[in-house]
């Protein structure tokens, strides 16, 4: 007799359903939901995660110090770590000393004209008080004849004021010494009272204008002359004349210079 097959027979207890809702909006609510822890296995045995490896840093031993010797034979003395000069800097190394160069060339240039100027500007008054000199000289021969008095007197001396606090100086005063390069000698003479060559007599006065001479002095020059040599001790006395023709005899002859 056949018996009924029983398909539970040899099944061991089923395992429960479960349902999972892992949705991450809550249909009730609308909000969002925190993200749900993971599940861990259930059959088997729990193993425990594996630690991660952790590496500890290993102190550095110290560096011993570093002891630079001198460069032996053959060796090159540049050091490697200095950076050779880039294009860049050379070419701006050159643009500043082409700067320099520039600028003292300017500075040159400015002195060399105010000094030109100056120059101009100083020869053209020379030029003009030049034309006034033989103006002066008939000043000073009024003055010296006693004609320049009153308005004229006061007119001369303002002129001569004005040219000379604008550079002109006079020269060639009696007493000075003779300085050939601005006196002009129209006169000589000597005297044991002066030690040298001496100025004694005025005939022009002479005009300089700054460092240039506008006309040398006319002068007289005396020169020392030494003291006349002493008169000798005694003179040789005249000789008589001879009588009737005769000469005087040796013998008398030196009687007489003798005497």
């Amino acid at each position: 007799m056949t018996g009924r097959y029983d398909e539970t027979e040899g099944r061991g207890p089923e395992e429960p359903v479960v349902v999972r809702d892992r949705r991450r909006i809550d249909p009730l609510t609308g909000e969002v939901r925190p993200a749900a822890p993971a599940a861990e296995p259930q059959d088997g045995p729990k193993h425990a995660a594996p630690a991660e490896d952790t590496v500890e840093p290993l102190e550095s031993a110290p560096e011993p110090p570093v002891t630079h010797a001198g460069p032996g034979l053959g060796d090159s003395i540049v050091d490697d770590s200095v950076s050779v000069a880039t294009g860049l800097e050379k070419e701006l190394a050159e643009r500043t000393a082409d700067l320099q160069r520039l600028q003292a060339e300017y500075a040159n240039y400015r002195k060399r004209v105010d000094r030109d100027r100056e120059q101009v500007v100083t020869g053209a008054k020379a030029s003009v008080v030049n034309d006034l000199l033989p103006l002066l000289d008939d000043l000073e021969r009024a003055e010296q004849h006693g004609d320049l008095t009153g308005a004229f007197k006061a007119v001369g001396e303002k002129l001569v004021g004005s040219l000379q606090r604008s550079g002109l100086e006079p020269f060639g005063t009696e007493g000075e010494a003779f300085d050939p390069s601005v006196h002009e000698a129209v006169q000589h003479s000597t005297s044991p009272d002066v030690a040298g060559p001496t100025v004694t007599t005025v005939m022009r006065r002479g005009y300089r204008f700054g460092e240039r001479v506008l006309r040398a002095a006319l002068v007289g020059v005396t020169d020392h002359e030494p003291g006349a040599a002493g008169a000798p001790a005694a003179q040789a006395a005249p000789v008589d004349p001879p009588v009737g023709g005769e000469l005087p005899l040796e013998g008398e002859l030196f009687d007489e210079n003798d005497r």
